[in-house]
């Protein structure tokens, strides 16, 4: 079961990033095709199955979040990531206040993979 959760959740942070700079890329050009339904309604069911898997894991892994740095620094982050989203795709008027909210969410997200790779909260090497 442990598994699978994992290979899920895999699957959905990679479809999470790939629908965000697909969505980002679209915004970058004024695309109309960001006003389809299918384009409004899929990245919240990805990321909602995103966090299910997180909850589920958590669940079957019996991780405390409070007990664990790695996770309270993972969660810390996803809001972070999320706010970069929110700004880049939808507050931001200008193009280098998209571009650089962008930028930084792509940096959050890479931070909370390499997290979730080593259960360090600074995860390169001698941190």
């Amino acid at each position: 079961m442990e598994i699978i959760l994992k290979y899920i959740h895999v699957i959905c942070a990679v479809l999470s990033i790939t629908g965000f700079c697909a969505r980002s890329f679209l915004k970058f050009n004024n695309s109309t095709l960001l006003s389809q339904r299918w384009l409004r309604i899929a990245p919240h069911i990805v990321d909602t199955l995103l966090l299910l898997s997180a909850v589920l894991l958590v669940y079957v892994l019996q991780l405390h979040p409070l007990q664990q740095p790695w996770l309270q620094a993972k969660l810390i982050a996803l809001l972070g990531y999320i706010f970069l989203g929110l700004v880049s795709l939808r507050i931001a008027k200008t193009a280098p206040m998209r571009i650089g909210s962008f930028i930084a969410a792509i940096l959050v997200f890479v931070y909370i993979v390499a997290v979730a790779h080593t259960h360090r909260v600074f995860p390169l090497p001698g941190g």
